[in-house]
């Protein structure tokens, strides 16, 4: 008798979590420097200026700044150690303003796999000393084949603890698929960074439905 009432609890333990296997499919994806190997600038005038887009260019991780250590990703305000007055106001030197907005995203990319699935990116904020001029969320975008258009879900990170953030993607195998972090503030001196803090981000790890399933059922046991 115990067990035919065990069984039917967990039956319906699983109806009321939504345990029983997805209409669509689901891929949850973390902080890995395997995956998360892609970057990319975006240059805005300041507010003060008009706010408008100026340029967009791939860069280079370190570029950003995003830095691995081990299995977590370290995100500083972007530095550009050139003086012309076009990136400082009154030109670059100690103590000189930043004169544009970066974008900044770290991120990874897939094509073709990801397709018409729940996608959830998660993660842990470790550490975060930011100040209020620099912003970081994480997405996941579902872009259009010609990455002319795109769907995106985002959430903020700022306290310490795990993050997620998920999104449908559309099923369509030519659209390319993409998550990561995105650091948006003013651009600083490199030897004016440390009052303006950093991010420490490392991976989340995910109980699998088999290992949720072994959980409930122990409670029965």
């Amino acid at each position: 008798m115990r067990t035919i009432a065990t069984a039917a609890t967990l039956a319906l333990l699983i109806a009321v979590l939504g345990l029983a296997v997805p209409a669509q499919a689901q891929t949850t994806v973390t902080v890995d420097p395997a995956a998360l190997t892609l970057g990319y600038m975006n240059v805005f005038e300041l507010p003060v200026n008009g706010g408008a887009f100026v340029f967009g260019s791939t860069w280079g991780l370190p570029d950003l700044t995003a830095v691995f250590s081990g299995s977590n990703l370290t995100l500083g305000p972007n530095t550009i150690n050139d003086p012309d007055p076009f990136w400082y106001i009154g030109g670059g030197a100690p103590g000189s303003p930043g004169n544009k907005i970066m974008e900044a995203n770290c991120y990874a990319e897939d094509t073709g796999t990801l397709n018409g699935q729940t996608v959830t990116f998660n993660g842990m904020v470790l550490a975060n000393s930011l100040t209020s001029a620099h912003t970081v969320i994480a997405f996941v975008k579902d872009f259009a084949p010609d990455y002319s258009s795109f769907n995106q879900n985002t959430v903020v990170l700022s306290a310490t603890g795990p993050f997620s953030v998920s999104l449908a993607t559309i099923n369509d195998p030519g659209r390319h698929v993409q998550w990561g972090v995105q650091m948006t503030g003013v651009n600083v001196w490199p030897t004016d960074v440390g009052p303006f803090g950093t991010m420490t981000l490392g991976p989340q790890a995910v109980p699998t439905e088999a290992t949720t399933w072994g959980r409930l059922k122990s409670l029965f046991d």
